[in-house]
């Protein structure tokens, strides 16, 4: 098992719990990094005593240094701080960062041979095939750590070499507005779409859930890191979140990952694979689990979710505009600068309406991706 880890993003919902997780299995922590939420940062480097911290935030960075300016930390910013991260001496570094901000570093940890736990699905999904190109080039582990392609990963460890893949059947909880129309979400409030019922996530994945985006890009993410056909992906709306995904062999038998709702075991499957160990997770109490219900997605409702099938089928960036369009609808929203139906309808348009070609390189990405931002924001009322 790896005695060291980095965190990029250690002040958000994955990045706190993945130092739980090091907590209990007594790992070092070479470094950790915020993009300004410099309290919990500074408690975090008292108690874990990295040698880096890097905060994104140039001003907030400054701040930092005189805040542990008693301590042995070095602090740094921007990007260049956390490329840095990437060529520290972790054996493993866990990317939580929320985002397109993740992608850059994400590449250039892997061209520095360093092995990858990710709950940064917006890497995948706008640069899905340079990121897979890179990990086949230089010999790295890309671990998933979002739940689902967890799960998937795990069922996968007991499939042939050859797997005999069918299907991958990715659970959804189905958020918050499982079972409305759209006429019923005309109004929603963002303290509304923010009441997710099983999961504690930050606000952005939240309203992704609420949404259904989340799945969408998380079909985009299942098809790359499994090289399968995204037609052979299919959403299943699972509401009580035991079950967190499946796989589906030539033969029609079925394996599934179950376990509680709680990220502590795919963070720590990440860390120990291929090892299992004790967790801070409880089990299922199979006696008070009194039925498990399965529905399909609704993609008229919901139309982020066709919208990714779309885009990730029309292939080249257009997964790349999918994620920049969601990412500034979904903020926009959270301003309560446009409404819950106009994030689905604006995501929509944007991989409908824009044209664009293939990535070749991560410029080809980011101009994508400001395309698309700027495509929302000139369509915003």
């Amino acid at each position: 098992m790896i005695h060291t880890i980095s965190i990029l993003g250690s002040t958000g919902s994955i990045g706190t719990q993945t130092l739980e997780v090091a907590r209990k299995l007594g790992l070092n922590v070479a470094s950790l990094s915020a993009y300004g939420s410099i309290g919990i940062l500074e408690e975090q480097i008292r108690e874990f005593r990295p040698s880096l911290a890097v905060v994104y935030d140039a001003n907030r960075a400054e701040e930092l240094k005189i805040k542990i300016a008693d301590t042995d930390t070095k602090v740094l910013s921007g990007m260049e701080g956390l490329f840095e991260i990437c060529h520290d001496d972790s054996e493993l570094l866990v990317n939580s960062v929320v985002g397109m901000v993740g992608l850059a570093p994400t590449l250039e940890a892997i061209k520095a041979k360093k092995n990858i736990a990710f709950a940064n699905k917006e890497t995948l999904v706008a640069g899905g095939e340079l990121v897979m190109n890179a990990v086949r080039e230089n010999g790295v582990k890309l671990l998933p750590v979002d739940s689902e392609h967890s799960a998937i990963f795990q069922c996968l460890q007991a499939a042939p070499p050859d797997k005999k893949l069918k299907k991958i059947l990715l659970t959804a909880s189905g958020g918050p507005f499982f079972g409305k129309t759209a006429s019923q979400l005309k109004d929603v409030t963002v303290e509304q779409a923010l009441n997710h019922p099983n999961w504690d996530m930050g606000a952005k994945i939240t309203i992704d859930s609420a949404t259904m985006m989340n799945k969408g890009l998380e079909i985009i993410e299942a098809a790359w890191l499994f090289d399968t056909d995204p037609g052979a992906i299919e959403v299943v709306v699972h509401r009580e979140s035991i079950i967190h995904s499946m796989v589906e062999f030539t033969d029609n038998s079925i394996l599934a990952q179950l376990g509680v709702p709680d990220m502590r075991i795919p963070i720590q499957y990440a860390i120990t694979y291929p090892e299992r160990v004790p967790s801070l997770v409880p089990e299922i109490d199979w006696k008070t689990l009194s039925k498990m219900t399965f529905a399909g997605a609704d993609e008229q409702t919901f139309l982020c979710l066709a919208a990714c099938k779309r885009a990730i089928k029309k292939g080249g960036l257009y997964p790349a505009v999918a994620n920049g369009a969601n990412e500034i609808a979904n903020s926009l929203f959270r301003q309560r600068k446009l409404s819950f139906l106009e994030i689905g309808e604006l995501v929509s348009a944007a991989v409908d309406e824009l044209n664009v070609g293939s990535a070749s390189c991560l410029d080809d990405v980011i101009a994508a991706d400001q395309a698309a931002r700027e495509f929302v924001t000139s369509h915003v009322k």
